[in-house]
């Protein structure tokens, strides 16, 4: 199962690469506006926050979800390829995707910690990163027109697929749980500051997502030395997949209390030392922290807090990367509009507010431990 999870991981997060970093420039090079793009891919994240909430209702994420989201993947990064000239139907398909790709991915992480467990989950989560990194690399190459981006994007969702429907088939004979029909023991207005503090973490850094390419050549770092520093960052984060299974024997919530504290030196570093590239690369180093490691951590101690586990990896998802990241994009967008000198100090304070929240959530913990006691 380690194997066929890595690979899923792989052709997953390529998937992600190229959706990331090509469709965009794709989009803009047919002739659609800079608004136009941002409503676009802004379909994701809102779709990925709306879904599980339709879970919270009642649905349940089944094995033939699963199957029919496997099968939603393909079919909409096939219709990108009738869908590109008409704005609507574009939209209509990344809304395709981005259900496809939110369903599909917190049913595997749930498979995964069953399977095998957190301390070998990082190892087997570091070939997302490659495929993100391979691909980038790979289709640059070839990119000679934007029909190239769609036969990538098809052939690896086809993959994508045949390997997560076989690691679903797997997970079925190992009897691992995963498809087992759970009350909702999620409550997010009672867990408020966990979720508050996860929310604000992935909020802290559409800064770095959106802007931060645009904001270090800007102030005079050249485009080479800026990716250089992108896959130094990609680098760590998976020296950290690999070997952070002994770290995730200690308390989670205190490590994810860390490496939030991380995540705000990180960004007030980018602020005060925008130009100095040794900060730089030391503030890139924290990658391991703010992303590998936090991300770990997080699913890892949701997936013991909560029973409804496929639920809670959803949440994760949807509240984190969907609320989290939408509202950090635009935010940023604002920021970096009006006041361009305070945008990653506004990350820094955001990203303190994520570990105020935790801390507190954490003293809750605390205190109704010792109150069973």
């Amino acid at each position: 199962m380690f194997q066929l999870l890595s690979l899923f991981y792989y052709f997953y997060f390529s998937i992600v690469g190229i959706y990331i970093i090509f469709l965009p420039k794709v989009l803009s090079g047919v002739g659609y506006s800079a608004s136009e793009i941002g409503i676009i891919f802004a379909a994701s994240p809102l779709v990925r926050f709306v879904l599980p909430f339709l879970f919270m209702r009642g649905l349940h994420l089944s094995a033939n979800i699963f199957k029919a989201s496997l099968l939603l993947i393909v079919l909409s990064a096939l219709s990108f390829y009738f869908s590109l000239e008409n704005f609507w139907a574009l939209l209509l398909s990344n809304v395709a995707m981005g259900v496809g790709m939110s369903l599909v991915l917190p049913y595997v992480e749930t498979i995964a910690l069953h399977s095998i467990g957190k301390e070998r989950y990082g190892k087997s989560r570091l070939f997302g990163s490659l495929g993100f990194i391979l691909v980038a690399l790979v289709l640059v190459k070839f990119l000679s027109s934007e029909y190239v981006a769609f036969d990538f994007l098809l052939a690896l969702t086809f993959i994508t697929a045949l390997v997560a429907f076989r690691v679903q088939q797997l997970s079925q004979k190992e009897e691992n749980g995963v498809d087992e029909k759970l009350s909702n023991d999620i409550h997010l207005l009672q867990d408020w500051q966990l979720w508050a503090g996860l929310v604000l973490m992935q909020m802290s850094f559409g800064a770095f997502y959106n802007f931060f390419t645009i904001y270090e050549t800007d102030h005079g770092i050249s485009l080479d030395m800026t990716v250089y520093l992108w896959s130094f960052g990609v680098f760590i984060e998976v020296i950290m997949f690999f070997f952070q299974g002994k770290l995730l024997h200690f308390d989670l919530l205190n490590i994810v209390r860390l490496t939030i504290l991380a995540t705000t030196l990180r960004w007030f570093l980018v602020f005060v030392y925008p130009t100095e590239l040794v900060v730089l690369f030391f503030a890139q180093s924290l990658h391991a922290l703010s992303f590998a490691l936090f991300h770990s951590a997080a699913i890892s101690y949701l997936f013991h807090l909560y029973k409804n586990k496929s639920l809670a990896q959803q949440l994760f998802s949807g509240m984190g990367y969907g609320l989290g990241g939408l509202s950090g994009a635009m935010l940023s967008g604002y920021i970096y509009e009006y006041y361009p000198k305070y945008l990653f100090l506004s990350s820094s304070i955001i990203a303190f507010g994520a570990f105020v929240f935790i801390s507190l959530w954490s003293k809750r913990v605390r205190n109704e431990s010792l109150i069973r006691d």
